[in-house]
């Protein structure tokens, strides 16, 4: 990444709340993440690392998409686990999480989709659209 495409990158991240540099979501907990999916509420949930080259190349998708549409905002919440910390944790476990830098869209105790150290824009975006059809869906 160039200085310029680092500053603009970083300055909208701070800018956007709950967004962070280090991933695509709030930072969150495994037990954060069960609290919202019992709150009814569509998640969208990154497991990554801060080493991640993988993880990296997904946040910087992730933030580019939420900028560009506000309907993800409104109707998904993103929340991101430190895989490093929470690797063996009965979330992570029971979704089957086989690594850092997997992608996963859930409600209730449906899963809508999943994406495994992919970075194509295009996958990622259709990962987010399914979290919205997933959020407006009755």
């Amino acid at each position: 990444m160039n200085r310029r495409s680092f500053i603009v990158t970083a300055t909208a991240a701070l800018a956007t709340p709950g967004i962070s540099l280090a991933n695509g979501g709030t930072k969150a907990t495994p037990e954060e993440v069960v609290q919202a999916l019992a709150d009814g509420k569509t998640v969208f949930v990154d497991f990554y690392t801060d080493w991640c080259t993988t993880c990296a190349a997904q946040t910087r998708a992730i933030i580019a998409l939420r900028e560009e549409n506000p309907q993800y905002e409104e109707t998904i919440t993103f929340l991101s686990i430190d895989w490093d910390a929470h690797k063996n944790s009965e979330l992570a476990n029971a979704l089957e999480i086989p690594r850092r830098s997997t992608l996963i869209v859930l409600k209730g105790g449906a899963e809508y989709g999943r994406i495994v150290a992919g970075t194509s824009r295009a996958e990622i975006k259709e990962l987010m659209d399914a979290g919205v059809a997933a959020a407006t869906s009755s």
